[in-house]
């Protein structure tokens, strides 16, 4: 179920970067995401969180790499970087946030990308060769069993992808392991504001297509929780955009709009500090 689930989204996300390679948009809180089908209604970064990327921000990078940001925020702002740090981000794509990064911890510092796809590893390399970016690298791998040492990256940052893995306390146990004592995990993604059991089983399908496997977040607790337990501290999540239910296509009854008010899907900012040493 879990290697079925990986392979559909790696083949999803092959196609997202084909499609921005010749000139098209994609948006991993759209439905072109993972899990979505179609990207007819797929949903601009910046329709979805009021701290997304600036026009100062898109004109930093080379066209391709700022038509494929699949992501629900802009975790770049949120990490507040400083020279000479080294950044990893979990699920790269096309390398917006890894080239953010780059420019933003130099001189000195280094920011890693990792993706599982070779299409969008192939388009982030060629994003930063244009950028003329020497600091950034792009990683094959999962971010299940990240290809770094321990204690390796002071900040760890990710854009709507950790909601994709079928494995989140690995995910979240492998953030700890490579941060450095004192390192700070600084992610945007997708939550529930509420039991999500208590959904409707067709309320969670129809969100599911519009967001791009919204269905895989986790609750907001259960977040705070996982962190708690891989031994982060100051963990909060901060939501920065609940979806409308009255904007979402398919929604089309008043009962199945009150279900997702009642349990609303979120975009949201978490952060939390791996505890220095002693």
């Amino acid at each position: 179920m879990a290697d079925n689930l990986r392979d559909r989204v790696k083949e999803k996300y092959a196609e997202l970067a084909t499609a921005a390679g010749g000139g098209n948009e994609g948006s991993c809180c759209g439905s072109s995401c993972g899990c979505g089908s179609g990207a007819d209604t797929a949903v601009r970064v910046s329709d979805l969180s009021g701290k997304s990327y600036s026009e100062s921000e898109r004109e930093e990078l080379p066209l391709l790499a700022a038509e494929a940001s699949l992501g629900c925020g802009n975790p770049v702002a949120l990490a507040d970087l400083s020279p000479g740090e080294v950044v990893l981000d979990l699920g790269s794509g096309g390398g917006i946030d890894v080239l953010l990064s780059a420019r933003r911890v130099a001189p000195g510092g280094k920011a890693y990308g990792l993706d599982m796809t070779d299409e969008m590893l192939e388009l982030a390399r060629r994003n930063r060769d244009e950028s003329g970016i020497e600091n950034a690298e792009f990683l094959k791998g999962e971010i299940e069993a990240v290809p770094l040492p321990d204690a390796h990256v002071d900040v760890i940052i990710s854009n709507c992808v950790v909601n994709l893995s079928t494995d989140k306390p690995c995910v979240i146990s492998e953030a700890f392991r490579v941060l450095k004592p004192g390192g700070r995990f600084a992610v945007s993604d997708v939550v529930f504001l509420g039991n999500k059991k208590d959904l409707p089983e067709e309320v969670l399908d129809t969100v599911g297509l519009w967001t791009g496997c919204v269905v895989g977040a986790l609750e907001r607790e259960a977040y705070e929780g996982l962190l708690a337990a891989a031994g982060f501290e100051d963990v909060s999540v901060e939501v920065t955009n609940v979806y409308d239910p009255e904007t979402i296509e398919g929604l089309d009854t008043e009962e199945k709009r009150d279900a997702l008010r009642r349990v609303p899907a979120a975009s949201a900012f978490v952060r939390a500090s791996k505890p220095e040493v002693g």
